[in-house]
Order: structure tokens, then sequence, then C-alpha cells
């Protein structure tokens, strides 16, 4: 993923839609409350380009008590952050993350 952030979750509020998010639990086991985490530690996100959603768009990667996490995301303003859906990471979104851990623990 081309950005890297470190945000603290404070700064932001989160809303969501809570039908949508009682099917993510049932089909991620994720619940939506847990991607403000993710915000916290390093994170990786990028613009979600892959169709037309009628908003921008965005997918992050993430740490969620020890799980490393797929988040997509609209910002409804600069305080308010939409999740939209919340999965465990592919591999290769793991090594992904991973690799930018390294990088910041490297950097110090």
């Amino acid at each position: 993923m081309p950005q890297r952030n470190n945000v603290q979750h404070t700064t932001y509020r989160f809303e969501w839609d809570e039908n949508k998010n009682q099917q993510n639990i049932k089909k991620h086991g994720f619940d939506f409350v847990d991607a403000e985490r993710m915000f916290d530690g390093i994170f990786l996100f990028r613009s979600d380009t892959r169709k037309d959603y009628g908003e921008n768009r965005s997918i992050g990667i993430g740490a969620i008590r020890g799980r490393i996490a797929v988040v997509v995301f609209t910002e409804r303003d600069t305080e308010t952050i939409r999740i939209i859906s919340l999965r465990k990471a592919t591999r290769r979104e793991r090594k992904e993350y991973e690799k930018a851990v390294q990088n910041e623990l490297e950097a110090g």
C-alpha cells in the first residue's frame, strides 16, 4: 500500500451501519468496534479505486489484538470515519504489514 500513517483515533469519531456490522460479524468474525484499534498503531492505507462507489473509500491494514485485519472505510468529514467492512488480512496483506512494521522498528 503506498501510504502509511500513524493516526490517533481520539481525534476521530467512528460510525457504521449496525445491520452491516452484524452481517460482518457473521461473515468475518470482526465487530466494527474493533476497527477503532487499528487507527492507534502502524496503519497502512490507500484509496480504494476498484470501482466507483459514489464516495471516496480507503482500504487499510492494521492490527487488532495481535491479528492483522483489513478495513474499508470512508472519511465523512475531518473528524468522522465510517467503517464499511472489516476482515482478516490475506497472507499477502499480512506480509506487507509485517514488512512495514519491521521498517518502522528499524527506523526507530
